[in-house]
């Protein structure tokens, strides 16, 4: 049996170098207040299977904590549609090389109940949305 998975939108994939130490920036993507300073206001806690909720625009977002591996890497599943956010962090000796990726995205058709948008239009904004956060307002706290 072949398996289509064409229909899928691609994950956002967001890659910066930042001029910090990787703890620096582990610290600030992998705690409440953290997040908070770049983000969304939380209740996040860095342990596997610790259920929290962002604060987003649409109102509070169920997510739950699905990966931690300090300081490398930090998955969580965001809201009810699927999607996952990993944080990739890799030392480059006192630099740090941060890539986001947001995945689980579905048909470009489909209608996502909250935005009451198809996909690939909350897609495309959110791609948008995270080079802003990722390269501008994380890169201000962990740099400055």
């Amino acid at each position: 049996m072949e398996i289509n998975n064409q229909n899928t939108l691609q994950d956002i994939k967001q890659t910066v170098i930042f001029d910090a130490p990787i703890q620096k920036v582990w610290d600030t993507v992998s705690t409440s207040e953290g997040i908070s300073s770049w983000f969304m206001p939380n209740n996040f806690e860095p342990i596997v299977g610790h259920e929290f909720h962002l604060q987003s625009p649409f109102g509070p977002s169920p997510c739950k904590v699905l990966e931690i591996n300090e300081p490398y890497r930090l998955s969580f599943a965001w809201d009810t549609d699927g999607w996952i956010v990993s944080f990739i962090l890799k030392d480059l000796s006192g630099k740090t090389e941060f890539t986001l990726i947001h995945s689980g995205w579905k048909d470009p058709e489909t209608i996502l109940p909250k935005a009451n948008e198809k996909s690939s239009v909350i897609r495309d904004r959110m791609d948008n949305g995270w080079i802003g956060i990722v390269h501008d307002r994380l890169k201000k706290v962990v740099e400055g």
